[in-house]
C-alpha cells in the first residue's frame, strides 16, 4: 500500500523564519515542518499505537538524560531550525548542554537554530519511507552526529553516523547504543512493542 506524501505548501522564502515561527503558533492545533527551500509542509497526526511507542522512548532517553546530565531532551512537538534552513521536528531529540546553553533565551523560546546532537525517528502508517530516509539525510548533514530510524512497518532500524554509511537492522528486537553521543544509553526497540 503507497503512503501519502506529507501535504506541502510551495512557498519558497515569503516567510521569515519569525514569521514562520508566528504562523506555527497562530495554527498551534496543526503541526508543520518547513524545507531548506522554504516550502511548508503538514504532518498529518500520529497514529494511536506510534503514539504509544513514541512515549515509551522519550521516557527511557528522557530517564537516561536525567541521570546523565549531559544535556536535553526533546519531544516531537519541538522544532529546530537547521543550519540550512529547515525546520524539523524529529520524534525525539537530545542536544548537549554546551550547545543549549550557548542559545540565548529568545533561541531557546523559538525554533532553536541549532541540529540535536541525537535524533529519533519512528516510522507511522502515514509516513512514506523515502521521506523519512531524506530527513534523516539532512539531519546528518547539518550536524546531527547520531540518528535512529525506527521502521516498525518493515521491521527494520537504520543507524545514521556522521561520516560514516548507513548501517541496517533487519529486526527491531536489537540492542542499539547510544556510543559516545548518549554514553551509557542503550536500548532494544523491539522491547517497546510488546
Amino acid at each position: 500500500m503507497d503512503m501519502p506524501m506529507p501535504v506541502t505548501m510551495k512557498m519558497g522564502d515569503l516567510m521569515s523564519e519569525e514569521e514562520f515561527f508566528q504562523f506555527c503558533q497562530m495554527n498551534d492545533t496543526l503541526e508543520f515542518e518547513r524545507d531548506s527551500q522554504g516550502n511548508i509542509i503538514l504532518m498529518s497526526p500520529t497514529g494511536s499505537f506510534t503514539g504509544k511507542f513514541n512515549v515509551r522512548f522519550i521516557a527511557h532517553l528522557s530517564q537516561w538524560s536525567e541521570a546523565a546530565q549531559l544535556g536535553e531532551v526533546f519531544d516531537s512537538s519541538t522544532g529546530f531550525t537547521l543550519p540550512n534552513g529547515a525546520v524539523r521536528s524529529p520524534d525525539a531529540s537530545f542536544v548537549t548542554s554546551e550547545k543549549w546553553d550557548a542559545l540565548s533565551e529568545d533561541q531557546q523560546e523559538t525554533f532553536a537554530p541549532i541540529c540535536p546532537d541525537f535524533v529519533i525517528e519512528i516510522r507511522s502508517k502515514s509516513d512514506e519511507l523515502k521521506y523519512l530516509l531524506d530527513k534523516m539525510k539532512e539531519y546528518i548533514a547539518n550536524g546531527c552526529k547520531l540518528g535512529w530510524l525506527i521502521d516498525r512497518l518493515e521491521n527494520k532500524v537504520h543507524i545514521y553516523k556522521a561520516g560514516q554509511s548507513v548501517v541496517i537492522h533487519d529486526s527491531l528486537d536489537v540492542i542499539l547504543s547510544g556510543e559516545e553521543i548518549l554514553p551509557g544509553f542503550s536500548l532494544n526497540p523491539g522491547s517497546l512493542l510488546k
